[in-house]
């Protein structure tokens, strides 16, 4: 039988070693999908009934996260940051870099971490009594003021969207998703400037807002918008030192956007998420339904 789970685990969870290959972890100290095989062990490693496995492409490893999620309240969970930032110059119209990578960002850095020695992988499987077994998962706690906790950290969903961007007459909405029947939840047309990406950054800094307002000081964000956490965890802090500018020289289009978002958050501890956009995580569709609901609305 330990033969047989070898044999399987090797074939699904370790195969090709190089690559841009997916981690998804199922059941495990923190659910979700890495980038790289020593994250991955970190949250495996001496769990009990670990569930894990490897992926050739994002999608496939959601769907096995999501696989083991109860409904309705399916989440997403982090993968630490991965690699240097590289800049790119966004313009109007584009949603998010498409080259992005990362699925989790935090507040602080951390270097590469290469893929883990064969013998380390397969100390873990030894652990593992099955790949697929289901999932007791980290989904967040609700405690008595109606925040949702993971550990002592505040979870928030967050979107934005804009009905045709980049056009004249484009309707831009922000939604916060605190929970089901969260008095905070909001709903709100985006002032100023009408576009998809104003409208990310703007629903993160309402969050951020929000949290302040009830003395949180630790806080998850989790957002569809690779663009605002790249930006928000990389691309600042180059943009500040070289003066607003891009790395090819042009003025930085969301410079005042990402500057409140910037002032809001130095002084928070906040843990960035990236989420899968429409793929039913709970959290992310209520934020989505609330930031359509605000395209709709009059500017203030």
């Amino acid at each position: 039988m330990l033969r047989w789970l070898m044999a399987v685990l090797s074939h699904s969870c370790f195969v090709r070693r190089g690559g841009s290959m997916f981690y998804a972890v199922r059941t495990g100290r923190r659910t979700g999908v890495y980038r790289t095989w020593a994250e991955c062990q970190e949250q495996v490693n001496k769990f009990p009934s670990a569930s894990f496995k490897k992926f050739a492409s994002e999608k496939d490893a959601w769907s096995f996260v999501r696989a083991g999620l109860p409904e309705p309240q399916q989440q997403a969970e982090p993968a630490e940051a991965f690699g240097p930032p590289t800049l790119t110059q966004e313009t109007g119209s584009q949603r998010e870099d498409p080259e992005l990578n990362t699925l989790y960002y935090s507040t602080y850095k951390r270097p590469y971490e290469p893929y883990g020695q064969s013998t380390n992988e397969e100390q873990i499987a030894k652990r593992v009594k099955h790949d697929e077994v289901r999932s007791v998962c980290s989904t967040p706690t609700v405690s008595e003021d109606k925040f949702s906790y993971m550990g002592d950290f505040a979870v928030v969903y967050t979107d934005g969207c804009c009905t045709g961007n980049g056009h004249n007459r484009a309707r831009a909405g922000i939604g916060v998703y605190w929970g089901p029947g969260h008095p905070l939840n909001t709903s709100e047309r985006l002032p100023g400037r009408q576009t998809n990406q104003r409208a990310e950054i703007h629903a993160a800094c309402k969050a951020i807002e929000q949290a302040k307002s009830q003395n949180i000081k630790k806080l998850i964000i989790y957002t569809d918008s690779k663009f605002t956490i790249k930006g928000i965890t990389g691309w600042v802090d180059n943009w500040k030192t070289n003066g607003w500018r891009t790395s090819s020289g042009g003025s930085v289009i969301n410079k005042e956007d990402f500057e409140r978002l910037d002032n809001l958050a130095k002084d928070m501890e906040i843990q960035w998420m990236h989420i899968p956009g429409h793929a039913g995580f709970q959290g992310n569709e209520e934020a989505d339904r609330l930031a359509r609901e605000g395209a709709r609305k009059q500017k203030c």
